[in-house]
């Protein structure tokens, strides 16, 4: 395949995880908890300037691992009902650095007006809860599966870059 022809595939690759990840209005989250065990739940999320943003109560779970081990994952999946084949689902995860914001920032503002516009009238009533903070997960790396032979990394400057893979030999028989 010739060099601009490789490019256009890319940037295809780029729009269909673009246009796949613009259907979600919610995040798997892994984190570890004290025993450095997996906890896996879900949160709503926005998403700006390639970094995810999550709403989180202290009582939550997530917010207390989050809060004591800043390695975590973030997951997409093609809703099952929905897919081709069951074996082959559509996902993105990505492996990111967490970290909580402040509430009294400017920051804060911004994005809770921008929590708002997606996620409705259930934000205005928890924007004055004290016990929530945003959380926010910088992308380390990340993979985008998007089918039977379709699997990709991508990378941290542009979370939808597509990476060559180091081992690309694929199934064994």
């Amino acid at each position: 395949m010739k060099q601009n022809e490789s490019k256009k595939k890319g940037k295809s690759i780029e729009r269909s995880i673009k246009e796949f990840l613009s259907e979600f209005k919610s995040l798997v989250i892994s984190s570890l908890d004290e025993h450095n065990l997996p906890f896996t739940s879900y949160a709503p999320f926005i998403l700006k300037d390639n970094k995810f943003y999550v709403y989180l109560s202290t009582m939550a779970k997530h917010s207390h691992n989050l809060t004591k081990n800043k390695n975590s994952s973030i997951f997409f999946i093609e809703d099952e009902q929905s897919c081709e084949n069951i074996f082959a689902r559509k996902r993105v995860v990505y492996q990111c650095s967490t970290k909580k914001l402040s509430r009294d920032t400017d920051e804060f503002n911004e994005l809770i007006s921008l929590f708002e516009d997606k996620h409705g009238s259930t934000v205005s009533m928890l924007k004055d809860m004290k016990d929530f903070s945003f959380f926010e997960f910088e992308v380390v790396s990340g993979e985008a599966i998007l089918g039977f032979g379709k699997a990709y990394n991508l990378e941290k400057k542009d979370i939808f870059e597509l990476v060559n893979r180091k081992s690309s030999k694929g199934h064994q028989k």
